[in-house]
C-alpha cells in the first residue's frame, strides 16, 4: 500500500507543471481580457466586445501557459538573476513539462500528433456517414463544414509537424553525432506552443464553428462565427512553431556536425530536413502575415480583403499559397527522406543517385516557391500568368521524379527485407506515383478549370499526403520504434496493419477520382443521387480503413510496454542513431562519433561509416 501510495504521489508532482500551466493560462487570459476591457472603457467604447478580448487574452493566456508547464523554472528565471532549476534527467514526469532534451521533444511532438492523428481520422469517419447516402443524412450543411474544416486544420498540422517535429527532433542530432540541438530552450519552445492550438481547435464548435475549410479565405473568414476567429489564432500560433522549429533544424545541421561529417556523409534523411527546414523558417511568415491580416480585419476594422473599402481578397490567396504550396514540400520531403532511408538500409543497397537527390531537394526548395498560383488559376487573376505558373509546375516535377527514381534504384537488385518499414516504403511509392500522375492534370490550365475543387482534387491530394507522408510517417515509426522505445514491436501485427490499410486505402480514394470526373464538388455536404452508389463505396471502405489504426494503436502501445527488448541495431543498418544503446542515453554517446565514410557503403569490405568507441553499445559491423 505504501508503495502504491508513493508512486500516485511521483504521478501527481510529475502532472504538476501541466496544471500549473493550466492555471496561469487562466490568469493570464483573464489578465489580457481585462486590460483590454479597461482600456476601451476609457476610450468610450464597448468594454466587452469579444474579438479584442480574445485576441490580447489569448496572448496573455499563451504567455501564463509557457510560464507555468516550466519555462519560468528552465529558462526565464535568468533573466531576472536567479538560479536556474535543474531538469529532470530520467523518468517519464520529463514528458510533461518544459524539457530541452530533444529526444524527449520528439517523443512530445509524436506521441500528442499520433493522437491528432487519430482524432482527425474520426471526423472524416463523422464525414463519410454524411457522405454515405445523398440528401440530409445526420448533421446540417454548417455542421458538416465545420467538421470538414476541423478535419483538415488537424491533418494538415499533422503532415506539417509530426516528422519534422518528431522524428527529426528524435534523430538528427544522432544522425549527424551530436549531443542536442543547437537551441534547446527554443526547441522546447516549439513544441510547448502545440497545446493551446489543440485547445483552440477543439473549442471552435463552442463558439459557433468556422465553415472555411483551413484555407481561411475572405470575406467568409471574416464574416464567419467566432470559432473562425479561434481558428485563426491557432493556426498563426501553429506557424510560428514552425519558424522556431526551421531555424534550430538549419542552425543544427550547419554548425554542429561530428568530426568528418562532411555534407555528402549526411544521410538522406537529414538532407530532407535540412530541404523542409529552409521552406519553414522562410515562407511561414507569408501564411502568419496573411492570417494575422484576417484577424485585423475581424477585430481592428481594417479593410485588407474587403473589396468595398478598397482591400483585395485574391491578395490573400497569393499570400496563402506563397506559403501553402511550399509547405506540400514541408510535409513530402521528409517523407522522401524515410523512405529512401528505409529502403537502403533494409535493401543492403547504397543509395542510388545519392548526390543527385540532395541536388534536387535543395531544387524543390527553390521551385516550390513559383508555383503558387496554379491553385488560382480559376480565382479571376490574370490569364496572362497561366502559361508560366502552368510551366514552374510542371518544371517541379522533374526533380520530385529524379528523388522518386532514386528510390526505384536503390531497389533494383537490392536485397530487400519484407518485414513491416519496408512494406510501408513500398506502400508509399506506389501511392505517390498515382499521386504524381494525378497532379498533371491539376498542373495544366486546361484540365484544372474542370477538376478544380471537384473531389478529384480530394483523391490526388490525399494520395499525395496521406498515401505518401502518412504512409511514410508509417515506415519510419516501425522502423525507428526500437530505437526510440527499446521494444521490439509484433512484426505479425505491423504486417496485418500494412495490408489492411493499403487495400482499403485504395478502395476508398481510387472511386474518388471517378467521382470528382462527374462533378462531384468537394467542401459540400450533398450530391447528386447518381453518385450514390460510389459514396456509399467509399463511405464503407473508409471505416475498414479507420478501423485498420486500432491495430496500430495496439502494436504501439502494447509493443512500448510489454514488447521484446530491442538490441542497439536490430536492422544492422550502418547510420549513427544505431551505433548507440535504444533507447540512447542522456547525451547520446559517451564520447564525440568520428565519421570516415558514407553511411551506405553496402557491399563494400571494411566500408565504416562512423566510429564511436566500444561504449557506444553497437559496432557498425554488428
Amino acid at each position: 500500500m505504501a508503495g502504491s501510495s508513493v508512486a500516485k504521489d511521483v504521478g501527481l508532482r510529475a502532472l504538476l507543471p501541466l496544471v500549473k500551466g493550466f492555471l496561469f493560462g487562466v490568469v493570464g487570459f483573464l489578465a489580457g481580457s481585462g486590460l483590454v476591457a479597461g482600456v476601451r472603457a476609457l476610450m468610450g467604447q464597448d468594454p466587452w466586445k469579444l474579438g479584442p478580448l480574445l485576441v490580447v487574452g489569448y496572448i496573455f493566456g499563451l504567455v501564463g501557459w509557457l510560464l507555468g508547464v516550466g519555462m519560468w523554472d528552465y529558462w526565464v528565471r535568468e533573466w531576472f538573476g536567479l538560479s536556474r532549476k535543474e531538469e529532470p534527467s530520467a523518468g517519464w514526469g520529463r514528458f510533461f513539462r518544459f524539457c530541452t532534451d530533444h529526444k524527449v521533444i520528439g517523443v512530445q511532438y509524436l506521441v500528442t500528433f499520433m493522437v491528432v492523428l487519430l482524432l482527425g481520422g474520426l471526423l472524416a469517419v463523422g464525414m463519410r456517414v454524411e457522405l454515405m447516402t445523398p440528401g440530409r443524412t445526420i448533421m446540417g450543411p454548417g455542421t458538416y463544414n465545420t467538421l470538414m474544416s476541423l478535419h483538415g486544420i488537424l491533418m494538415i498540422a499533422v503532415a506539417v509537424a509530426i516528422i519534422i517535429g518528431g522524428f527529426a527532433n528524435f534523430l538528427v542530432p544522432l544522425m549527424i553525432g551530436c549531443e542536442e540541438i543547437a537551441f534547446p530552450r527554443i526547441n522546447a519552445l516549439s513544441y510547448w506552443l502545440i497545446p493551446p492550438v489543440a485547445v483552440l481547435l477543439l473549442a471552435t464548435p463552442l463558439m459557433g464553428g468556422f465553415e472555411t475549410g483551413w484555407t481561411a479565405y475572405p470575406p467568409l473568414a471574416v464574416t464567419n462565427p467566432r470559432g473562425e476567429l479561434l481558428f485563426l489564432l491557432a493556426f498563426i500560433t501553429f506557424g510560428f512553431s514552425s519558424i522556431l522549429g526551421g531555424l534550430n533544424f538549419l542552425t543544427t545541421i550547419i554548425t554542429l556536425r561530428a568530426p568528418g561529417m562532411t555534407w555528402f556523409r549526411l544521410p538522406i534523411f537529414v538532407w530532407s530536413i535540412l530541404a523542409a527546414a529552409m521552406i519553414s523558417l522562410t515562407a511561414t511568415q507569408f501564411v502568419g502575415f496573411s492570417l494575422l491580416t484576417d484577424v485585423l480585419d475581424r477585430v481592428a476594422g481594417t479593410s485588407f480583403y474587403n473589396s468595398t473599402q478598397g482591400g483585395k481578397p485574391l491578395l490573400f490567396q497569393h499570400l496563402f499559397w506563397f506559403y501553402s504550396h511550399p509547405a506540400v514540400y514541408i510535409m513530402i520531403l521528409p517523407a522522401f527522406g524515410i523512405v529512401l532511408e528505409v529502403v537502403s538500409h533494409l535493401a543492403r543497397k547504397p543509395l542510388f543517385a545519392y548526390r543527385w537527390v540532395a541536388g534536387s531537394f535543395l531544387g524543390i526548395v527553390g521551385l516550390s516557391f513559383i508555383v503558387w498560383a496554379h491553385h488560382l488559376f480559376t480565382s479571376g487573376m490574370d490569364e496572362r500568368l497561366h502559361l508560366p505558373f502552368m510551366v514552374t509546375t510542371e518544371l517541379i516535377s522533374i526533380p520530385t521524379g529524379m528523388v522518386f527514381l532514386a528510390g526505384l534504384g536503390t531497389l533494383w537488385m537490392g536485397r530487400l527485407q519484407l518485414n513491416t518499414p519496408m512494406l510501408f516504403a513500398l506502400g508509399f511509392f506506389f501511392n505517390f506515383l498515382i499521386g504524381g500522375i494525378t497532379g498533371i492534370y491539376l498542373a495544366d490550365v486546361p484540365t484544372d478549370l474542370h477538376f478544380q475543387d471537384s473531389y478529384f482534387v480530394v483523391s490526388h491530394f490525399h494520395y499525395t499526403i496521406m498515401g505518401g507522408e502518412i504512409f511514410a510517417l508509417l515506415a519510419a515509426t516501425y522502423y525507428w520504434f526500437p530505437k526510440i522505445t527499446g521494444r521490439m514491436f509484433s512484426e505479425r501485427l505491423g504486417r496485418l496493419h500494412f495490408w489492411w490499410m493499403f487495400v482499403t486505402y485504395n478502395l476508398t480514394f481510387i472511386p474518388m477520382f471517378w467521382t470528382g470526373l462527374h462533378g462531384m464538388p468537394r467542401r459540400v455536404a450533398d450530391y447528386p443521387a447518381t453518385l450514390a452508389d460510389t459514396n456509399w463505396w467509399v463511405s464503407v471502405f473508409a471505416f475498414l480503413l479507420a478501423a485498420s489504426f486500432l491495430v496500430f494503436v495496439w502494436n504501439m502501445v502494447y509493443s512500448w510496454v510489454r514488447g521484446p527488448v530491442a538490441s542497439a541495431n536490430p536492422w544492422q543498418a550502418r547510420t549513427l542513431e544505431w551505433l548507440t544503446s535504444s533507447p540512447p542515453p542522456h547525451g547520446n554517446f559517451p564520447r564525440e562519433p568520428e565519421v570516415v565514410g558514407s553511411p551506405y557503403d553496402y557491399g563494400i569490405p571494411g566500408a565504416v561509416h562512423a566510429v564511436v568507441g566500444a561504449a557506444a553499445g553497437a559496432s557498425n559491423g554488428e
